[in-house]
């Protein structure tokens, strides 16, 4: 059993990553744009996953650009290039499962992205979704798992963060939650202290009959 059979109110789920796979559209995206702006884009690369957007550019600290307008250009190319985009193996199904009032999509993009990803890699939509403009403080602050649980009225303690990079497993243990990886897009392994999976293939799923979550490994 995962969490020594413990249960859970909610389910928190990032998305890029955890629930679908968007890595080839974010790579070719974030590398054209570094490429114009002078940027080397392996080493950016490695800082843009969980992250908003509007911090990443910032922190470059690059002279004579407007970062708000860099993220304008940078979403709308994510937004009009979804090839590639696939669900996590056993993803649709899982979410599908779900009680409507105890799970949420809390992900670094922007709204309008987060919309056009989810109807490519066909998952439903989440009944809350916390996205970047919602909150001040992006990942690895603890802001958007805090207002999802919040949002979903079960204490953030209560709740189990689905997650996949280092930006949103620190999120979601500041703010308190537990944590599991799927690591169903990672290239080589994550040093973690928290339980992983490579997909939901791997889960089974427990709901009793007043909506609280349980979680098990599947057998295969």
């Amino acid at each position: 059993m995962l969490f020594d059979s413990r249960s859970f109110g909610a389910f928190l789920f990032d998305m890029d990553g955890t629930v679908l796979n968007s890595i080839a559209v974010a790579e070719r995206v974030w590398t054209a744009w570094a490429e114009r702006r002078g940027v080397d884009a392996v080493s950016l690369l490695a800082t843009v996953h969980g992250r908003k957007a509007i911090e990443t550019i910032t922190q470059l600290g690059l002279t004579g650009i407007d970062p708000a307008e860099e993220v304008r250009i940078l979403t709308q190319a994510e937004i009009d290039d979804v090839a590639g985009v696939e669900p996590i193996a056993g993803a649709i199904a899982f979410l599908k499962s779900l009680p409507p009032d105890r799970w949420a999509i809390v992900t670094s993009a922007p709204r309008e992205l987060a919309k056009v990803r989810l109807e490519a890699a066909g998952l439903p939509w989440p009944p809350v979704l916390i996205a970047g403009e919602d909150v001040q403080n992006g990942k690895p602050a603890p802001d958007c798992f805090i207002l999802a649980a919040r949002t979903l009225a079960q204490p953030i303690e209560d709740c189990l963060v689905f997650e996949d990079a280092p930006a949103g497993i620190e999120a979601a243990e500041a703010a308190g939650a537990s944590v599991l990886v799927i690591s169903a897009t990672h290239r080589g392994p994550l040093a973690t202290r928290h339980p992983s999976v490579e997909d939901y293939d791997r889960l089974s799923l427990g709901v009793d009959a007043i909506g609280t979550l349980r979680l098990a490994n599947r057998l295969t």
